[in-house]
């Protein structure tokens, strides 16, 4: 079965309620690591670090964050070495955000996205791999751009 890992502060909680469903319907095991209960919210601040740092362990490949625009989670989540979270507004950001940049985390605004169009950006996300249908030589120099952030963030971590 399939996993993924989603986590929403009050802001996301209805949208991340939604794309919840459709996972589920889609044959996937959904993790919930943020707001459960709309009466006892976590901050972004706190549900961002929490799924950033199971997908640094590798405990998942992938996940979904939302907050108000998104933008607070991928902050936060961006902290942590190993994590690439993209904010994505429709579904061809987020397909480019894996074929283009490899991100693991999809970073999305409960506020902004409705949940037809964030249920297609989740499907695009998940099922886009990096380098899909591009070119290439557009392949090769993805690979080597991935390797050298690496060696970027390797030396801020040290």
């Amino acid at each position: 079965m399939k996993t993924i890992l989603i986590g929403s502060d009050k802001s996301g909680f209805e949208l991340k309620e939604a794309i919840k469903v459709h996972l589920v319907e889609k044959g996937y095991e959904v993790t919930d690591c943020g707001t459960t209960d709309i009466d006892k919210p976590k901050g972004y601040f706190v549900v961002a670090p929490a799924a950033a740092k199971k997908v640094q362990d590798k405990k998942f490949e992938k996940a979904i964050l939302i907050c108000g625009t998104g933008m607070g989670m991928a902050i936060v989540a961006n902290k942590y070495k190993g994590v690439y979270a993209a904010v994505c507004e429709n579904p061809y950001a987020a397909e480019k955000a894996r074929s283009i940049n490899d991100a693991n985390i999809l970073a999305m605004g409960g506020w902004i996205t409705g949940s037809v169009m964030a249920c297609e950006m989740v499907d695009k996300f998940l099922e886009t791999q990096f380098t899909q249908g591009l070119e290439e030589w557009r392949q090769e120099f993805l690979k080597s751009a991935r390797e050298q952030v690496r060696e970027i963030e390797a030396g801020i971590y040290k």
